[in-house]
């Protein structure tokens, strides 16, 4: 019913493009809304941000310096694996005077942060540790100064592993448009 509704609203102002910056919602509007009747070019904004940098419409200049920083980068499971869009985010970053540094699981690879699980929203089920708390430790073992995201969702259980692991003072959590911006000047 919510997804009509949205599609009724959308298709009244007669929407044709739709740029996200949570990959779920991405998921949703480009794979489910089509068979509702919402049919919009979708692209998240990692995706846009790819194709301003491709166009010349955006330079790692004027703006913050990454210079020598060790950035990993956590793949959204809704934009990496449910939609295959694993470039489109690090593109943001290569253009970064910075060293990327993959985590082992990453890629088609990559290991969800728990939030796609609603370990968000929930207390985590009996185990041996909680899962964004294992992904946390993958990426701290690289002895990176940021780990990039693009998804909302990721930010805060990325953000809640590092407070944990205490390390909040020495790892930033970003997503890539804060970047972006930040090395842009903008």
């Amino acid at each position: 019913m919510q997804a009509m509704t949205n599609i009724e609203v959308l298709n009244g102002y007669n929407i044709k493009k739709i740029v996200t910056g949570c990959p779920h919602c991405f998921n949703t509007i480009k794979n489910e809304y089509p068979g509702l009747g919402g049919n919009y070019e979708v692209i998240h904004h990692s995706q846009l941000i790819q194709q301003l940098i491709d166009e010349g419409k955006l330079r790692a200049e004027g703006g913050e310096s990454f210079k020598g920083k060790k950035i990993t980068f956590h793949d959204p499971c809704y934009l990496g694996r449910g939609n295959g869009i694993y470039e489109a985010p690090r593109a943001a970053l290569e253009m970064l005077d910075a060293q990327l540094v993959e985590m082992k699981r990453c890629k088609v690879n990559g290991l969800c942060c728990g939030a796609g699980g609603a370990q968000m929203f929930k207390e985590p089920e009996p185990g041996r540790k909680d899962v964004n708390i294992e992904r946390v430790e993958e990426a701290l073992a690289l002895n990176p100064q940021i780990v990039a995201t693009s998804c909302p969702f990721c930010m805060t259980m990325i953000n809640d592993g590092v407070k944990i692991k205490d390390q909040n003072e020495n790892v930033d959590v970003l997503d890539i448009a804060e970047i972006t911006v930040r090395a842009n000047g903008l």
